[in-house]
């Protein structure tokens, strides 16, 4: 047995995220069905990211145990029975100890969103069109009191049990290209619903209805309640996984931030 490392972009429009459901057509259960026409079996997957519904992917990263010599072939192959819609980018052997999402050091997600007095049926899709100006600098503002180890209780979807929803964000960058606002979140790891409700937060901020140092009182109550709106989840793309403590980039590396 030997460790298979795909990278797959993927449309998330017609999915209902990531993991396999009952009745659900998903990312894993598409790759899944197709993985047993090729191999003749089911693998485990271990997946870095698991992607909402309608959440997008350039760059997620699957690992899986299986008996292959030729994996060139078996990207040909998945990319003429997915594609479109899911493309194997990259497919290469790992290392013994390689998982998918164990072996990840961080993430980064990036949210685009179009702020023109239109939608663009050619990017519709993959952007959240809200129309209206956003002030950048309030929002760089309001990002910088969530960047650091926080717990972003009032910003996610809280874990079944006693899962703990302290996370390290490293980066959240606020830019813009004409009417496109795009939101850039590096983390360790993210939490179910994260980085939408961090853009939501954000939005309301640039828009003049919170003051960007209002962010602190939402994240010190640890109460979801608090978060004033989640963004919806067409705008948000899985860009990158990093391994490694040098940061070995898999996927499309993000442009460059302003």
């Amino acid at each position: 047995m030997t460790v298979v490392r795909l990278t797959l972009a993927y449309d998330g429009t017609s999915f209902r995220g990531w993991a396999r459901q009952p009745g659900q057509r998903t990312v894993a259960g598409l790759l899944e069905a197709a993985l047993q026409q090729v191999l003749g079996v089911v693998p485990r997957l271990s997946v870095a990211g698991r992607t909402d519904a309608g959440v997008h992917a350039r760059g997620q990263v699957v690992s899986f145990d299986v008996d292959l010599d030729d994996l060139d072939r078996l990207r040909r192959q998945l990319n003429s029975m997915l594609g479109p819609e899911v493309v194997v980018t990259d497919a290469r052997f790992a290392s013994a100890d390689f998982d998918a999402r164990f072996s990840a050091t961080a993430r980064e997600y990036r949210y685009r969103i179009d702020t023109g007095a239109f939608a663009d049926p050619f990017s519709a899709r993959w952007v959240w069109h809200r129309e209206g100006e956003l002030s950048v600098p309030r929002m760089r503002e309001g990002a910088a009191h969530l960047v650091g180890e926080h717990d972003f209780a009032s910003f996610c979807r809280r874990p079944p049990g006693d899962g703990s929803t302290s996370r390290r964000l490293e980066r959240l960058a606020v830019g813009r290209r004409g009417e496109r606002v795009e939101i850039s979140a590096r983390a360790n790891a993210f939490l179910h619903q994260m980085v939408r409700a961090l853009v939501g937060t954000l939005v309301v901020v640039g828009a003049g209805r919170l003051e960007p140092d209002g962010v602190v009182s939402i994240l010190a109550a640890r109460d979801r309640s608090r978060s004033p709106q989640m963004a919806p989840a067409q705008g948000l793309t899985l860009e990158r996984v990093v391994y490694g403590r040098r940061g070995e980039p898999i996927g499309v590396p993000s442009p460059t931030e302003r």
